[in-house]
């Protein structure tokens, strides 16, 4: 996506809904002749005299050859999602149809869409900012309800307007420092320092929220990641199996069966959890088994909580403690299951209590919805509120990673005083860096990067 691109006002054209089975396509049509071309090959009605936001049916035409029988949608700019002119045409959700009449509809002066370019242009026209922008994909993206909930709060603006609340003061502020370097000679001081640095202070205290919001908002857009591990053969396959409610890993009796890692997702109480299955953890001379056990230990420190689990008929308690030492070491969370409980008696699981551990049988999936509560608990999700402002993109910790290295070098300027043009700068770079956030400060390289991950025809 050039620069020149970006700027075009051509009228762009792409399929909006997913290619496959079907009843029902929407082509959208977004510019400024998409109601005239749509006209073109509209018989059915004049649609250059409807008003915005009314539905039309009739057939689709090629000269005198019918296409299909349609329902097209008009909104008239600037109330629309590009705030140009768009249309809408419902067709019959065939290939054959979809090709001919995106092909008639170039021919009449459209050109086909580049990613994203449907939201890039609601992004140039004001319609959203570019923190929305990037929500609309997390949106699409959404595979669980506390990452829809917390795309939808992005996209309607939450952190934006916090943003831009934190810009206005701050911009109030540079305004003033601004005017001193005006009277410069006359050594005036119209901001005064003790206010500023209350309100730095302040800007300070929020973007360290939101730099910390971004471990809990990141796994509630991309799901928690859960390692499964133990020894060799004590039901990992089993359990991953149980939870999924399906025969995803291959179960078997002999020890050293899984030999890569295996992943899946499962979503509880609207928070996605990936789990990923791993080769038993032991000593082993064949070279494949080993670079499995290898994998097992570098999943388990990218992993947000850690399942172990045990067999109480290989190992006693005293043995699974050792075996918790290389788990403690990696500082993650992790909840120890027994498993095969139910070869259990009430006084063998008094032996484990120091282990602080839940008793399942993954082969008969009793105590599956107890683990479930528990992973739950550990990841302290399930009561977060996400009507808070939540940071789930690592663009925007960046910036305010930035932000914040900027506003300590304002506060610096404060207290070990320095005159205002050194201080008005460092005020500038705060600024630009939270403008970046939004899309105030803006590449056609940044843009481009953004737009080119979304789908075509949105």
């Amino acid at each position: 996506m050039s620069s020149t691109q970006i700027e075009s006002q051509d009228t762009i054209v792409a399929l909006a809904t997913p290619n496959g089975n079907g009843a029902i396509a929407v082509i959208r049509l977004s510019g400024l002749k998409a109601i005239s071309i749509a006209n073109a090959v509209f018989p059915s009605k004049d649609l250059t005299k409807q008003t915005s936001h009314t539905v039309h049916f009739g057939t689709i035409r090629d000269g005198n050859s019918i296409l299909d029988e349609v329902l097209v949608t008009l909104f008239v700019g600037p109330n629309s999602y590009t705030k140009e002119d768009v249309v809408e045409i419902s067709t019959h959700n065939s290939r054959y149809i979809i090709e001919r009449m995106l092909q008639l509809l170039i021919q009449k002066g459209a050109r086909h869409a580049n990613p994203g370019e449907f939201t890039l242009r609601a992004f140039l026209n004001g319609g959203m900012d570019l923190s929305q922008a990037e929500a609309v994909a997390d949106l699409i993206a959404s595979n669980s309800s506390a990452s829809h909930q917390v795309a939808m709060q992005q996209m309607r603006g939450g952190f934006s307007n916090q943003l831009k609340q934190l810009r206005e003061d701050l911009i109030a502020f540079a305004s003033l420092i601004e005017l001193e370097l005006d009277f410069s000679e006359e050594d005036v001081e119209f901001a005064n320092r003790d206010q500023l640095k209350a309100l730095i202070e302040k800007i300070h205290q929020v973007i360290r929220k939101l730099i910390q919001s971004f471990e809990q908002g990141n796994v509630m857009k991309n799901g928690v990641p859960v390692v499964i591990a133990g020894r060799p053969n004590v039901g990992k396959s089993t359990l991953l199996n149980a939870l999924l409610n399906e025969e995803r890993a291959i179960v078997s009796d002999i020890a050293g069966t899984t030999r890569d890692t295996i992943e899946d997702e499962l979503t509880v109480h609207g928070v996605l959890f990936r789990f990923i299955d791993t080769a038993g953890i032991r000593d082993t001379e064949d070279v494949i088994e080993a670079k499995g056990v290898e994998r097992t230990k570098a999943k388990m420190k990218q992993a947000r909580l850690i399942i172990y689990l045990a067999d109480p008929t290989q190992d006693s308690p005293e043995s699974i403690e050792e075996q918790l030492a290389e788990v403690r070491e990696l500082n993650i969370p992790f909840v120890v299951l027994v498993n095969k409980s139910d070869v259990l008696s009430i006084a063998d699981r008094a032996n484990y209590a120091s282990l602080n551990a839940l008793f399942i049988s993954a082969k008969e999936e009793t105590g599956i919805e107890e683990l479930k509560d528990e992973l739950l608990a550990q990841v302290n999700l399930s009561n977060l509120n996400t009507d808070d402002v939540l940071v789930t993109n690592i663009r925007h910790v960046e910036a305010l990673q930035n932000t914040q290295t900027a506003l300590e070098k304002v506060l610096e300027g404060i207290v070990n005083p320095i005159t205002s043009d050194f201080l008005a700068m460092d005020i500038r770079q705060s600024l630009y860096h939270l403008g970046e956030i939004t899309g105030q400060v803006s590449t056609d390289d940044l843009l481009e990067n953004i737009f080119s991950k979304f789908c075509i025809g949105k």
